[in-house]
């Protein structure tokens, strides 16, 4: 349950770090599934999930449509540990943003990152984007994306954790260091940039944050993998930010509240797919 100081908090910093959001059992069948598909290639597909081309090869392995991946991923869906401060954030309820369906997901990958990895700065309010809006009017959220990274691994000091700036969602000037930690072909992290904090988390929780909030990563000195999961919640009349669509398959079986937050834009009869 979304709590008064869930809110207040979200509002204050622009994330919130849910603990335990993802019991044990579960966290072991994600990674269980991810060992094998954490060998594909990029530019490869195994079954529905895609080895993504990414802009630097020192950001990981990025695995697309990971809710193609079986039922413990389909179940990340609607997770009760997030999916009301998502629909509260998001915000629009009452509204047509929700006319279609509840929300929307217009991304969800696993990143797996091993030593000297990392991504860096990205996002922010500036400049101003209609994806990365922050929004709070008679005290209802309009958020424009709300994000879930869900950590598979122990991610503590020199891990890679993820880095934010807290506040910066609200922030009406670019980072003056923002071009130096900017995410670029050459790599990059959020190392050393002022203001940044690593946001440390045990397997199992989950870190939820608004896309306008400055976000990336600090390298990864230590020896292992640093294991995530992230889906990307919008409202309903969203379109898939990269060019994939949820199979027919997925589709087909899936619940009908899931089905409504992966393919809210029409009947599954009228699927193309």
């Amino acid at each position: 349950m979304i709590t008064d100081q869930d809110i207040f908090l979200f509002d204050l910093r622009g994330y919130l770090i849910l603990e335990g959001a993802i019991d044990p059992d579960h966290v072991k069948e994600l990674n269980s599934i991810l060992d094998e598909l954490r060998n594909l290639k990029p530019g490869d597909w195994q079954g529905y999930v895609h080895g993504h081309v990414f802009q630097s090869t020192k950001e990981g392995i990025n695995l697309q449509q990971i809710y193609e991946g079986g039922k413990p991923f389909e179940r990340l869906i609607d997770n009760p540990s997030w999916i009301d401060h998502v629909m509260t954030f998001v915000g629009g309820q009452d509204s047509f943003d929700s006319h279609h369906g509840p929300l929307f997901i217009d991304e969800n990958f696993a990143n797996i990152r091993g030593p000297g990895e990392s991504i860096g700065l990205h996002s922010g309010p500036v400049p101003w984007v209609k994806r990365c809006q922050f929004h709070v009017h008679n005290q209802k959220f309009n958020c424009g994306q709300i994000n879930i990274l869900m950590s598979l691994t122990d991610i503590g000091p020199s891990d890679g954790a993820t880095m934010v700036i807290p506040g910066s969602h609200k922030s009406n000037f670019r980072h003056p260091e923002y071009e130096k930690s900017v995410m670029t072909p050459k790599g990059a992290s959020m190392d050393g940039v002022t203001g940044a904090i690593e946001v440390y988390m045990k397997k199992g929780d989950a870190l939820l944050f608004v896309d306008s909030l400055c976000h990336g990563s600090a390298r990864r000195t230590n020896d292992g993998e640093r294991r995530s999961i992230v889906f990307r919640y919008g409202p309903s009349w969203g379109f898939f930010r990269h060019g994939y669509r949820p199979s027919k398959e997925l589709l087909n079986r899936l619940t009908p509240k899931r089905r409504e937050i992966v393919w809210p834009h029409d009947k599954l009869e009228n699927c193309p797919y």
